[in-house]
């Protein structure tokens, strides 16, 4: 009876009282974007199934006929690695805004001087050295790098605010050519392209002049052609990418992606009935789109663009009404290095890319992929964190001057 008597007030009484809680947990899960953050659960569901459906094909290719070997191992695996990454993503994402910032710009100096030891005393896996540590310490400096590298950049640029005079423009192109040279020597081509078409949108998002991004635009296509010439990692891909078919080009790979992707037609085979995944090369990684694609269909597949551009297009909604310059720059740049990563790998899936060796994230298998990826998505969820109760008055809005 005393519910109904409180009418509105009964009703909504937990929510005003968990609304109330000032730990920082309850300031969490209040500030959060649990919108983002069901997605990306999604997203990672979505992931420790299509990791169960490629294991067996990954572990027939790299076990080399044990009998023994299981068929989950990569399965089991990967659900230790989850395991390890939603804490790291839990924690970062309750970190302060300018605490989250300072992680990353010393995180940035750190894993930049790993990235440079990397071809030194890194293991050599598939012909290239992109890791580094050894045993179950492996890891890769450049996954790691990456949202903390964007961050850092963000907050340079975002100077230009309090001193136009400041030279963060050549300063931010002078590190991402650095960090670029360091990549080309492991080699990683993939990762190149992403560090710099990250470095150009925070530039087209600091209102640098049109001029000079015409002129990055052509700097960026003769590099591309010099690389073709210069570098026989881009030559081979492109020439797999444009010559497929032609002479002594090999294109099994890409090949077998799109042949596996379509075998299942819209609705797929069923999981675990998947044959053409056994010839994949890097079914749980590179190519775990198209293990996707044969068990559980073209329409799974285009469900799992949607939620890429779901997540994106939800970031940059929170962004609308932001009017910190860094807040704006570090969490566009973070969103679209995540999507970009997305796109290029089922880009490649379905042939449209030449290869990158680029993992899907949040789906492929990965330890050290998975832990960046939370990392990242752990400083996007910080930096996205709103008050639930900013600006709900008209009079807040009126003393804010808005």
């Amino acid at each position: 009876m005393s519910v109904m008597q409180d009418g509105l007030g009964g009703i909504i009484g937990p929510a005003r009282l968990g609304r109330s809680d000032r730990s920082a947990l309850g300031r969490w899960f209040w500030e959060i974007d649990r919108v983002l953050l069901l997605l990306v659960a999604v997203l990672i569901s979505i992931g420790l199934v299509a990791v169960a459906a490629a294991s067996p094909a990954a572990g027939a290719r790299y076990s080399g006929g044990d009998v023994s070997f299981a068929p989950l191992y990569y399965f089991y695996r990967q659900m230790m690695w989850i395991v390890v990454s939603i804490p790291v993503m839990i924690a970062v994402s309750m970190l302060p805004k300018a605490k989250a910032r300072r992680l990353c710009i010393g995180g940035a100096v750190v894993f930049t001087i790993l990235l440079f030891l990397t071809p030194l005393v890194g293991q050599e896996v598939n012909g290239a050295r992109r890791w580094i540590g050894y045993g179950f310490a492996q890891f890769q400096p450049s996954e790691f790098l990456k949202p903390m590298f964007i961050v850092s950049l963000a907050w340079l640029l975002s100077l230009r605010d309090k001193d136009q005079g400041l030279p963060v423009v050549p300063l931010t192109g002078l590190l991402t050519g650095i960090v670029a040279l360091l990549l080309m020597q492991q080699p990683n081509f993939g990762e190149t392209i992403i560090f710099g078409a990250a470095w150009v949108l925070l530039l087209t998002l600091a209102g640098v002049p049109m001029r000079f991004l015409v002129v990055l635009g052509v700097a960026a296509v003769a590099g591309i052609v010099a690389a073709y010439f210069f570098y026989d990692v881009a030559t081979m891909r492109i020439d797999a990418f444009l010559f497929g078919g032609v002479g002594d080009v090999d294109t099994y790979q890409t090949d077998s992606a799109l042949r596996t992707l379509t075998a299942g037609g819209l609705f797929g085979v069923g999981p675990g009935a998947g044959n053409r995944k056994f010839h994949l090369p890097e079914p749980h990684t590179d190519y775990i789109f198209s293990v996707i694609g044969e068990e559980f269909g073209l329409i799974a597949c285009l469900a799992i663009a949607i939620l890429y551009f779901g997540i994106v297009a939800r970031v940059m909604v929170r962004l609308l009404h932001e009017e910190d310059r860094f807040l704006v720059l570090a969490t566009a740049g973070l969103v679209c290095q995540f999507g970009l990563q997305a796109l290029i790998n089922m880009a490649v899936n379905v042939q449209i890319a030449p290869s990158k060796g680029m993992t899907l994230p949040f789906i492929s298998y990965g330890g050290s992929s998975m832990i960046a990826l939370a990392l990242g998505m752990g400083l996007l969820l910080a930096f996205t964190r709103r008050n639930p109760y900013l600006h709900r008055s008209p009079y807040v809005v009126k003393w804010s001057g808005r």
